[in-house]
Formats: C-alpha cells, structure tokens, sequence
C-alpha cells in the first residue's frame, strides 16, 4: 500500500515537471520571430520534448526531428536534428517508405513500437540501444509538417502521462516549425524583393551613367541573365523603316547566331511572336508544339529548352523591341521571373526613349543652322511621331497678317491648308495663353476644338499640344501630336513634347533674327549701293547738263542769227520740238536723280504720298482707283518723295497687269500687332488688283533687277526692285500673293511713327 501511495506521488511530481516543461516550452516556443532560423527552431523542440520523456537521467532516452517537404510531403533528409544522442548520433537513420515515421505520417497519428509489432523497427537505431520507440506526426490543418520520434534506451512502455503530454507538445511543435518557416518564406521573398529593388535602381542609375545605349542594354540584360538564372539573353530593336528586329545586345551564342533580321509575325519565332501581339510569353518545353515549329535556335551547339520573352512598349503601346533569355532547363522560369524581366524591360524603354530624344535633340540641332524653319519643322514633326507612336503631328504659328489666328506651318499630311484656328476660345489657342501644355481624350466632344468635322474627318480621337516658348518666355505657337485612339499622355509624353516645342520656337526665332541680320545687311548694302549710284548719277547727270542744256541755247541762238528760218514751217516747227525735247530730257533726268538722293526722314502721311502719286499717273478711263482706310493711319518715318514714288510704281504696275481689260485697283492700310512681339506695330498696305494674277512659280521673281513679264522697251523691269529697296531703307519690307479669286495684292509693312502702346 505505501509502493502503491509512493508511485502516486511520483506520477504527479513528474506531471508537474512536465506541465511546468510545456509551459516554459510554450512561452520560448512562442518568441520564435522572423530572425531565428529553422535549424534553431527544430533544436529547441527536440531538447524540449526530451525533457518531458519521465526518465532519469536524460540520457536514457533521445528525440529526432525530420521536416517533410511541403510540396511534396517527403521527408528532408537534411533537416534531420537530435536531442539525447550524446556526441556520436545515427547519421543514416533515413526514415524509410514503410517505417514508423511514414506510417504515422500515413495514419495522421502516432505510432508505438510495442503496439505494431508488424512494422519493422529500424535496425540502426536497435543497434544504437534503443529498445522502445514512439513517432508523432507534425500536421497542421492536415498538412504535413514533420514527424517527431522518441526513443527510450529500456525495454519499457510510455505511461500514460507521458503519452498526454506528448499529444498537446507536437501540436505546440507542428505550429512553431511551420510559423517558422512561413517566416523564413517571407524573408526569402522579402530578401528577393529587396535584391530585385537594388537592380532595378541600378538599372535606373546606368540609364543616366551610360553614355551609349548598348552599353546600358548589355548591363540591363546582364542584370536580367543573373537575376532569374537565365543562361542567355538578347535585346532586339526594331527598325520601323523595313519593320524588323534587329540584333543590338546578345550575351551567349555566336554573332551567325543573331546576325539575321527577324521579321514580326507568328511563324518567324518566339520573339516575332512577342512582338506581333505586343505580350509576354513564358515557355516551359520548346519542344513542346506549337513552339517547335517556329523556335529560332539560339546557340547552334546547345539546344535551349525554355524561353521568355518581353515586348519592349514605348509610349501609347508603340514596339521598341523585344528583350529575351533562354535556358537549357525545362521550366526555368517563373511567373516571378517574368514579372522582373517585364520591369527590367520597362527600364530599357526608358534608356531607348532618352537615346532616341539625345539623338533627335542633336540632329534638329544641327539643322538649325543652314536649314529653314520649315525643314526643321519637318523633322521636328517626323521625330515627335516616331518618338510619341502617334500618326499626326503639326506645328501652329500665329498667323502673320491676323495675330487673333493659328495657322498650320507645317504639318503631316493628312491636314489640309490652309488651316486657320481662333486664338480665343480655342484647344489649341488655350495653350498659347496658358503658356502650359494641355490634352484632350475625346476631340470630337470637346468643346475648345473649333472644326469637330475636320477632326471627324481625319479620324482624330486624342491630342497633346505644347507652347512654342522662345527664350523670352514668349509663345510663339504650339507644337501639337494627334493620335486615332483614345490615349492617356503620360508624364513623360509631355516633357518630351515640350522639349521638341522649345526647339521649334528656338527655330523661329533663330529665323527671325536671321531675317532682321539679313534685313540690316540688305539696308547696309542698299545704302552703298545708293551711294555709288548717287555719285555716278550726279557726275552723269553734270555731263548730260553739260551736252542737252546747250541744245535750247544753240536752238536759240539760231533763230536769232537766221530770223528767217522761222518763215519756213517745216524747219521752225523742227527747232521747237529739239527745244522742248532737251528740256523734257532735263527735267526727265532730275526727276530720275529723286530714287537716288540721299534720305531725308521725316513724318510722312501715306495718305498724302498716295494722293500725290494718283494725280502724277495718267489713268486710262476703263480702270479705277480707290483708297480705304488711310486717313486714320499714323505718319511714318520716311522721304515723302521717295515714299510716294513707291505708290506710284505699284499702282503704274497694276494698271500695266490690267493692260486693256477694266479693272479696279484698291489701297487700303491698317494698323496690325507684330505675331512675334506683342509690343511691336506695324502699318499694313494693300495694294491689290483683279488682274490675272502672277504665275506662282514666279512669285519670288517679282523683285528681282530686270525681272518684266511685259516686253517693252519702256519697262525696264526696274520698278519693283527699286520699290522694295525704297521700303527697306524705311525699315518696312514687301511681300506679294495671289488673290483668292482674280488679281495679286503687294502687302507693305511699315513700322509707325508713333509710339507703340
């Protein structure tokens, strides 16, 4: 009775231990974070689990641990750890397919060596001493996690308690290995992430360090191969002007390899394939069909068993290219390695954008010297096309003769010209006044766009527009790209817009300052010239003074000596017309010296020098003139006798256009702010007629020395030269065109006198 009582206290001092164990267990167990590894985790559990075996001493008994893979439910041989084995554990006690490990594993329950007595006992741990053996199964929510064994050195059975308080440690020890593990799971991915992160910001810093696209290509694919253990790799651009990808960067194979062109399409490779249809595509087997059909060998000595490739989409979905690697490995890639390779591609976009844009840059550049405007313009609208994957573009200037107007400078194709928008109430116009760039997703429902039928007509759907701003900080238009689908303009888009809109508008202003050096050059020229001419001129008109003015005196002297030659008709009415003749011819040839003496600027009313020019021309009676508008104009600064002989040589042109058909001539002035600098005036003069007009082709022609469409030894072909000299020593210039119906009109400019406003 008293063994009886004794054993009784033994069994609940070891109940006791044991919960105080479980407890202190629990408690540690439960502190296991992220920062302890697997190995840790598995090693506490198993010398805990061995202090709770009621055997003294500890060495009587021992623990193992072996983790099941989670995929595939095998034991991991490695993951193997003891507790009570001393200095010299079983290294090869390898759980086998029918021993205690699977079959608790198999029952979802644990397994008693003296209880199934039909399982082979593992015969390296009986050689070990180990008499007794017990394995737990490691489940959580049916998975499982491990398996747990306990071995007693002794022949002798697990009481009942020891049992129990195994049952609730293994289900404390399932959930602490697979938190454990979730944990390490989430630092791999999370240490992955941050590995990922650093290579694309060094793929991002290469983009601003390198100075050749190749070379950031080749450490962008190089990142890619070492990132998702790819074995080659290669960038293909495309050419957009035959539409073929073209080998630019290859790492592995041979340059036979990758030295062929490919084209896009469905049977001309996995790459063709990958731009053809603007997608990612991950392929696990290429031997596998359809791929085996249309697989281009990468390496020609080593077959390639898995691919990916990424199209490479600039902005509005336009192809770049296509960024590839392969591997000799069947399945070598993930979705997460796609999903990498697809930002590294982004970063080679943004590497082929910038490369693209320096190289517009510097090429408009150095056009700008020797080349017009409106050759720059051309580029300028080609690159913005090419580089924003939009089909239209066009550059807006103001309107020279309305600055309340845009007017298409330079377009492709598809706009019409002219083209003509308000400034006022306008898209376009909204950002010349904003002096920002603006966008619109839908050009037909919007209400800024002044012609819905035009845009409907061009199939236009949206648009990115951008000032023209100069140096000043003037608008001097707008630089606008037009796209046939609806589009989100990115960020990006506008920068690069605006950058291309600052070069337009250097452009214009470089040929505005061009055209002012030009237009002093010419005023310098012509003053010399005026110069030379006025002293030849006075030295031929002394000598023709010299040889006509005797003609009267001879004449004279004549009739004075020879009284009665004025009795024969014949003879007197001879001599009277030399007379007049002569004295014609001096005052012919003093009137000529007015284009040709010097300047003398002063206020003059260009309604004055209209009117004396009409008394001075003999008007034919089936042609008239009539003058609007010029009383209200401000005086300029000009030779009023000068001045008017440019009226009179381009309304004696009009009437010599109308030649025997009636016709009218109109004059008409207004005062009219410069497009360019709103604080500059000028005084606009229209001459026009509705004559037939001048040939087109020879428009430019017009005011060139000698240049006559009249064949006539009276027209010398003189006047217009000398009328658009006459107006650049004015500071003004003159211009001619064709009316939109009959005649031409010759537009003059003239800066005021007065102050500008």
């Amino acid at each position: 009775m008293l063994h009886s009582f004794a054993s009784e206290d033994q069994s609940n001092s070891y109940v006791q231990r044991a919960l105080m164990i479980l407890r202190d267990a629990g408690a540690e167990i439960s502190r296991l974070g992220p920062e302890t590894s697997l190995r840790e985790a598995l090693q506490l559990i198993a010398s805990t689990a061995l202090q709770l075996i009621d055997t003294q001493p500890l060495d009587n008994a021992n623990t193992v641990i072996y983790t099941c893979d989670p995929l595939t439910g095998a034991f991991e041989l490695s993951s193997r750890v003891s507790a009570g084995e001393g200095e010299q554990p079983l290294i090869d006690d390898t759980p086998r397919s029918a021993g205690v490990g699977a079959t608790a594993l198999a029952r979802r329950s644990r397994v008693l060596s003296y209880e199934e007595p039909d399982i082979a006992f593992h015969p390296l741990k009986y050689g070990a001493g180990i008499r007794t053996a017990a394995c737990y199964p490691l489940l959580v929510s049916g998975q499982a996690i491990g398996a747990l064994y306990f071995g007693l050195y002794s022949d002798r059975r697990f009481t009942p308690h020891e049992l129990l308080i195994c049952d609730t440690f293994v289900q404390l020890a399932a959930v602490a290995i697979y938190n454990t593990r979730q944990y390490q799971g989430i630092n791999r991915a999370l240490q992955r992430k941050i590995d990922e992160l650093e290579r694309l910001q060094d793929a991002s810093q290469l983009i601003s360090s390198r100075l050749h696209l190749d070379d950031t290509l080749q450490q962008i694919l190089n990142t890619a191969l070492e990132l998702i253990q790819a074995d080659y790799g290669s960038f293909r651009l495309l050419d957009k002007q035959i539409n073929l990808l073209h080998k630019s960067v290859t790492i592995g194979g041979t340059e036979e390899d990758q030295e062929i062109d490919l084209p896009i399409g469905e049977r001309s490779g996995v790459m063709g394939w990958a731009a053809l249809h603007r997608q990612p595509i991950r392929i696990d087997d290429l031997r596998e069909p359809p791929w085996s059909e249309i697989y281009r060998p990468f390496h020609a000595e080593h077959e390639m068993r898995s691919e990916l490739a990424v199209p490479l989409l600039g902005p509005g979905g336009g192809l770049e290219g296509v960024l590839n690697v392969e591997s000799p490995r069947v399945a070598a890639f993930t979705a997460d390695d796609q999903r990498m390779l697809e930002a590294l591609a982004t970063q080679a976009v943004i590497a082929i954008q910038e490369a693209k844009l320096l190289s517009a840059i510097e090429e408009v550049t150095a056009q700008l010297v020797g080349h017009t405007p409106d050759e720059v313009f051309a580029l300028l609208i080609a690159r913005a096309c090419d580089l924003l994957n939009t089909p239209h573009a066009a550059i807006w200037e103001l309107d020279p003769r309305d600055p309340q107007q845009l007017a298409v400078r330079v377009a492709t194709n598809a706009f019409p010209q002219p083209y003509l928008v308000p400034v006022y109430g306008s898209l376009i116009g909204s950002v010349m006044l904003t002096r920002e760039p603006a966008k619109s997703l839908d050009l037909i429902a919007d209400p800024r766009v002044q012609r819905p039928e035009l845009v409907h007509q061009l199939g236009l759907t949206s648009a990115l527009i951008a000032p023209l701003i100069d140096r000043y900080g003037q608008a001097r238009g707008a630089f606008g790209v037009y796209n046939t689908t609806s589009r989100e303009f990115s960020d990006w888009d506008t920068r690069l817009l605006a950058c291309l809109a600052n070069h337009a508008a250097v452009a214009i202003q470089q040929a505005q300052a061009l055209e002012q050096l030009k237009a002093a050059r010419t005023r310098q020229v012509l003053a010399e010239t005026f110069a030379v001419f006025g002293d030849i001129s006075a030295n031929l008109l002394h000598r023709v003074n010299n040889l006509i003015g005797v003609i009267p005196v001879r004449v004279q002297g004549i009739t004075d000596k020879r009284p009665l030659l004025n009795d024969d008709a014949y003879v007197a009415n001879a001599l009277h017309e030399i007379e007049d003749s002569a004295r014609a011819a001096m005052e012919a040839a003093r009137e000529t010296m007015a284009y040709l003496r010097p300047v003398r600027e002063q206020p003059t009313s260009i309604e004055k020098c209209y009117l004396t020019a009409l008394k001075r021309i003999k008007l034919p009676p089936h042609i008239t003139v009539s003058a609007c508008d010029l009383t209200q104009l401000p005086p300029v600064l000009a030779s009023e006798e000068q001045l008017r002989l440019v009226f009179f040589n381009l309304i004696d042109n009009a009437i010599d256009a109308l030649g025997d058909q009636p016709g009218h001539i109109e004059v008409g002035g207004r005062v009219i702010d410069d497009p360019i600098d709103q604080t500059q005036r000028w005084l606009e003069i229209a001459v026009s007629d509705d004559g037939p007009g001048v040939d087109a082709a020879l428009l430019d022609k017009v005011f060139e020395p000698a240049f006559s469409t009249k064949a006539s030894a009276k027209k010398l072909g003189f006047g217009l030269w000398w009328t658009r000299s006459l107006i650049q020593r004015f500071g003004g210039r003159i211009s001619i065109e064709n009316n939109a119906d009959r005649g031409c009109t010759f537009i003059i400019h003239l800066p005021p006198l007065e102050t500008p406003p």
